[in-house]
């Protein structure tokens, strides 16, 4: 490893802190748990933030992380400018330190001079530094001038820069409203031999001095009313690049000059053949190689919409880069192995993932290369009808954002037809769609309406279903009280409880709370950070603070719960055996009813895999294996192998689940004794909910047992109603259904042959063309094939355009015979009629068809056509 490498950097800054006895956290996922607000998780803070709004405790008062965060998406969208300056990425790793109310400005001040100026640390010249502070932070200054002895000159106030009160590049806020404070910003000098000036400066732009840390102190809790409140225990949240800090120390003044990113750039020359390194499309590449496959491991699939239509973005974005230095072929998959041997332990979760991300990468790129082909369709069909010399930008842009056909490809091909494109109305274009998608993903929240929850509960419910306890806060409507009485619905905080609160994908437990004064009844359980909150209604009485209950769970309730949470381990493992070790879970949901897990795999499953699935599990059940429970360091856990589900957040010692000699997975849920206990697994339902991700349902003990009896109830039924042995059910069903298909043939010949009949008194000539133009009603699409099959047998030349109108939806089939595809093809004439009816399709040169969903434009879109034909044949 040379010195100052990027991992040598992550590592070492990790053993500092560790060092000043910080807990050292493991990065979240990308995709935040349980938070609205984002739509990646963009900073480092962000698995905090319930703990700077106090709806969340952790058993350690300071930490560190190296947190994986995506900007690309949202109100931090730099995709476009990525792989063209020098410090933007769409993947970046974000060094922090977090004080959760143990120290503040001075200690998080004098941390980072000694990480950054120390001599067995970063060891960085202190004449290079410079620092600023908000305009009014009075003590952070003297901190860096008194204590620091940081010269005056190189110590900036930023005031408030951005128009308002507060709105400044050295005031941090969560929100409009919640915490928020002051920062204290630390600059590098990179030298006078690049332009820029100073932070604060009207050259502050330049290259020269590089923000690399931010120091935020949370001191202020900020109300509706702009009113700031002192909190009372502030905190510090700091956060620095990486990538800008391995630039520092390796002597380099671009991100992309890293030896991370070098390798990974000289990776993706040798795989697309390109001949300069310095290629801004490397950079590009290199940069998305990172986002993509990360986002991927952690169950972002591309998509249409949300999460993965960013991802499908950046994906494609790389793709088009790498057509640009001449890849012909598949290239962007084989990055992800280069990627995992680059990135070493940060990306262990990765590689146990690396067959089914680069599966995804390979499929998404398969299917541009189709995206492409529809582009140029749809282009050449622009084009054809352009009244002028000039593509507009609006055409150009529709092309770029619904199908993914890249500006230059469109230029390119304007070219050689001496054809201008609006660029500046594709520019245009571009900002309106950013605009409307910036607006579509800013979230806020009045964190000051949260649940806070300052106490702390026991749990206890892995051993006992009854257990006293002492009422330590009462919420009605999120608000503290006293007392509750009058049937109120409340939720009653203890501080031990033997009821499981919501968490894992268990759903949280029910039951009862019984005081001297009074009966509460428990409909639901949940956790508010290191508090179990009982969610219910009081049944009669009243409850107050201080009360002491006794707690009953509703315990055949939880049974029922613990046999499915059991149950779904075995069905993880088990279709790892069946389906591959890169089957990774994707979410769960476990109820007294049934249970559902998601999990990656990239195709559909086979009637005789979900078989030999169920058939293990529940020869797992059959040996009655031993359901055992071991806490250990997480580490150690990890080092063994176990399982864990990536997103999850665990702490540093945890509880790993051992069913016998099949499955072994970390796991904080309620289990059942011994897999015996079980008594039945019965698969209800497989289906894929996403690109790469299938869901499985299924059901456990009694409810397992009912639904056969319902099957069991249903095949009988349907024997009698056919007055047959339910041994020939299924010949005779057969029977039936062959029969059914020999009718509804004859149906369809009949109405084919009625249509043909009506339709050849609407053949009209065209420029001595015979063409048929109809809108036809309720008549099956299948129907529609065979007539316009009919009709070209029959006349031998013509182009017949059918559209069938039903329940407000359109099916339209357009066919052209053979001799007339080369002056007019089925698929252009259903390009175009789809682009007016809010449709989509598809075809070859004879033969297209398209649905669509707006009836109403149908009449004006087949006049149209006609027009159309008449100018092309």
């Amino acid at each position: 490893m040379s010195k100052n490498s990027t991992a040598e950097i992550r590592q070492k800054f990790l053993n500092f802190f560790h060092s000043k006895g910080h807990q050292i956290v493991a990065s979240s996922s990308l995709v935040p748990d349980n938070d609205q607000t984002l739509l990646f998780t963009n900073a480092g803070m962000n698995q905090f933030k319930n703990v700077f709004l106090g709806l969340d405790k952790r058993t350690y008062h300071s930490a560190t992380t190296v947190q994986r965060c995506v900007r690309a998406g949202g109100k931090h969208n730099d995709l476009e400018q990525v792989g063209y300056t020098a410090r933007h990425h769409t993947f970046f790793e974000m060094l922090g330190n977090f004080s959760f109310g143990e120290y503040f400005k001075h200690d998080a001040i004098w941390l980072a001079w000694e990480l950054l100026t120390g001599v067995q640390w970063f060891n960085l010249p202190k004449n290079k530094l410079w620092v600023t502070v908000y305009a009014t932070d009075d003590e952070a200054y003297n901190i860096w001038s008194n204590e620091i002895n940081m010269p005056r000159e190189r110590i900036v106030r930023i005031s408030n820069n951005k128009g308002s009160t507060h709105a400044s590049d050295n005031f941090w806020q969560m929100g409009d409203i919640g915490p928020c404070g002051p920062c204290s910003e630390i600059f590098y000098d990179h030298g006078d031999h690049l332009c820029g000036g100073p932070p604060g400066s009207q050259e502050e732009y330049g290259d020269r001095y590089i923000e690399i840390w931010n120091l935020v102190f949370v001191e202020f809790d900020r109300q509706a009313d702009g009113t700031m409140l002192q909190l009372p225990k502030p905190s510090v949240d700091t956060g620095m690049g990486l990538e800008r800090l391995a630039a520092v120390l390796q002597h380099v003044n671009s991100n992309y000059d890293i030896d991370l990113f070098r390798y990974l750039i000289t990776t993706a020359a040798e795989i697309t053949g390109a001949n300069h390194l310095c290629s801004k499309s490397l950079q590009v590449i290199a940069d998305h190689i990172r986002s993509c496959a990360f986002l991927i491991s952690d169950g972002v699939v591309p998509s249409q919409d949300g999460r993965g239509y960013v991802l499908r973005h950046i994906i494609r974005r790389a793709i088009r880069h790498g057509y640009m230095l001449g890849a012909r072929e598949t290239f962007f998959y084989k990055l992800v192995a280069p990627l995992i041997e680059v990135m070493g332990s940060a990306a262990d979760q990765l590689k146990l993932q690396q067959n089914m991300v680069e599966r995804v990468l390979r499929t998404e790129e398969e299917q541009f290369a189709q995206t492409l082909e529809r582009g140029l369709s749809l282009l050449e069909n622009a084009l054809a009808k352009l009244p002028c010399d000039t593509l507009d930008g609006e055409t150009a842009f529709r092309l770029y954002d619904t199908y993914g056909f890249p500006l230059y490809l469109t230029v390119d091909v304007c070219r050689e037809r001496k054809i201008q494109v609006d660029e500046e109305g594709f520019k245009r274009a571009m900002e309106e769609q950013r605009k409307r998608a910036r607006e579509a993903n800013y979230f806020s929240m009045d964190y000051n309406s949260m649940l806070r929850v300052d106490q702390w509960t026991n749990f206890l419910g892995y051993e006992h279903m009854t257990h006293p306890g002492r009422v330590t806060a009462l919420f009605c409507d999120n608000q503290l009280v006293e007392v509750i009485n009058n049937s109120k619905k409340a939720i009653v905080i203890l501080d031990e409880t033997p009821f499981y609160g919501k968490s894992g994908g268990q759903v949280g437990d029910s039951g009862e709370l019984n005081a001297a004064t009074g009966i509460f009844e428990v409909v639901d359980t949940q956790q508010y950070g290191q508090s179990f909150g009982h969610l219910g209604t009081l049944r009669y009485g009243e409850l107050k603070i201080g009360d002491q209950v006794t707690a009953h769970v509703d315990q055949a309730r939880r049974d029922r719960i613990r046999l499915n949470h059991s149950a779904t381990h075995l069905l993880h493992s088990a279709l790892r055996k069946v389906l591959g070790e890169d089957v990774m879970q994707r979410g769960s949901q476990v109820n007294d009813q049934y249970l559902r897990f998601d999990f990656s795999h990239n195709q559909a499953i086979l009637p005789e895999q979900i078989r030999r699935v169920e058939e293990m599990v529940n020869q797992q059940i059959r040996r009655n294996l031993i359901i055992n429970t071991e806490i250990m360091a997480l580490e150690t856990a990890r080092n063994k192998g176990v399982i864990s589900v990536f997103g999850e957040k665990y702490e540093s010692q945890v509880r790993v689940l051992s069913i016998g000699d099949f499955s072994t997975e970390l796991c904080c849920g309620t289990h059942a004794s011994r897999t015996g206990d079980i008594g039945l697994f019965w698969i209800s339902s497989e289906s894929g909910i996403a690109a790469g991700i299938r869901r499985i349902e299924a059901v456990t003990g009694e409810v397992a047992l009912a639904r056969l009896h319902q099957q069991s109830d249903l095949v009988q039924n349907i024997s009698y109603l056919l007055k047959i042995n339910s041994r020939k059910l299924v010949e005779k069903v057969r029977e039936l259904h062959d029969r059914a298909k020999q009718l509804e043939k004859k149906l369809q010949q009949i109405k084919s042959q009625l249509a043909v009949t009506v339709l050849s008194r609407k053949i009209r000539y065209i420029n001595g063309v015979q063409v048929i133009v109809s809108e036809l009603n309720h008549l099956e699409p299948k129907i529609l094939r065979i007539i316009v099959e009919d009709m070209k047998n029959q006349l031998g030349s013509v182009v017949i355009i059918l559209a069938n109108v039903s329940k407000d939806q359109v099916n339209l089939i357009v066919g052209v015979t053979d001799d007339l595809t080369h002056r007019i093809k089925a698929r252009d004439i259903i390009g175009t009629l789809t682009q007016q009816i809010g449709g989509k399709g598809g075809g070859n040169p004879e033969i297209a068809h398209a649905g669509g969903c707006d009836a109403a434009a149908l009449p004006a879109a087949l006049y149209r056509i006609e027009q159309m034909l008449a100018e092309i044949l």
